[in-house]
């Protein structure tokens, strides 16, 4: 016998972005660099990609190694959050890709516990089951700058 394992999102799910900062404020974790959206933003900030790393970057402790993320402000908000996301166009693929990533598209009440603050989920653009599996598996796909791979930006 053969088991439906079909996602709850199987037909979709909607989400538009109201800009709203809710995944970027107000609470501490971690916005993963790759060298990609590193480069992109010191690009776009006209500075060099080790004056980046030092201004606004910290190596952080993971899986037994050291991640490159974004700094936080003191109030816990992102470094780049000023009434809105300063770096919007260059943002990185973490940002890009919320809310689809893997820890909240493990099941449907996953899911609800993420809408009840982000004014997007739910709202607005139906998005195919293939654009969510696409973005989650940029999102997981994409290497992340370490301090044993890129390192000298310490």
């Amino acid at each position: 016998m053969k088991i439906d394992m079909e996602p709850f999102y199987r037909d979709g799910l909607r989400f538009s972005c109201k800009r709203c900062s809710f995944c970027c404020r107000a609470g501490p974790g971690f916005v993963f660099l790759s060298r990609t959206d590193a480069e992109s933003i010191a690009k776009s900030l006209d500075m060099r990609l080790r004056e980046f790393i030092q201004a606004y970057c910290r190596w952080v402790e993971w899986d037994g190694g050291k991640r490159l993320s974004l700094k936080e402000k003191a109030s816990l908000d992102c470094v780049f959050w000023k009434d809105g996301c300063s770096i919007y166009e260059t943002r990185p693929v973490q940002c890009k890709t919320y809310p689809f990533w893997a820890s909240m598209l493990g099941s449907e009440e996953e899911w609800r516990d993420m809408t009840s603050g982000c004014p997007g989920a739910g709202s607005g653009e139906l998005l195919s089951r293939e654009y969510i599996e696409a973005s989650a598996k940029l999102d997981n796909g994409t290497e992340i700058m370490t301090l044993e791979l890129d390192g000298g930006y310490e």
